[in-house]
């Protein structure tokens, strides 16, 4: 059987928290990873958004949460939720990790400037 166009299972996800805000010490709320190519990004209430500008910077069509406890995949074509295939390890950021993280790295007014 072969994975639906977008996803590919075998992609490790490029680390444990959001690339772009890890980079300029950034924060966010929760995590998200292409299910293309496993870039890790955080969603659209944090206040970068690099998960879907990832997506639309490169096509890539489909993210997985990469919240511990959640399996579900969102398309950006058509913009529903999917069950999808198992992707490669680890499926989630550490359990340890804060929501919202990184540690260290989160206002204390972080509530007020969620999107």
């Amino acid at each position: 059987m072969t994975e639906p166009q977008g996803i590919d299972p075998t992609a490790p996800p490029s680390g444990t928290g959001c690339a772009e805000c890890l980079a300029a010490d950034g924060w966010w709320l929760h995590l998200r990873r292409c299910a293309q190519c496993g870039h890790v990004g955080c969603c659209d209430n944090s206040p970068q958004q690099h998960g879907t500008k990832h997506a639309r910077a490169t096509g890539h069509p489909f993210i997985a949460s990469f919240e511990p406890g959640e399996e579900w995949f969102y398309s950006y074509d058509d913009g529903n939720f999917y069950e999808g295939p198992a992707l490669a390890p680890p499926t989630s950021h550490p359990e340890d990790q804060p929501v919202p993280g990184p540690a260290g790295s989160v206002p204390q007014n972080w509530q007020q400037l969620l999107n």
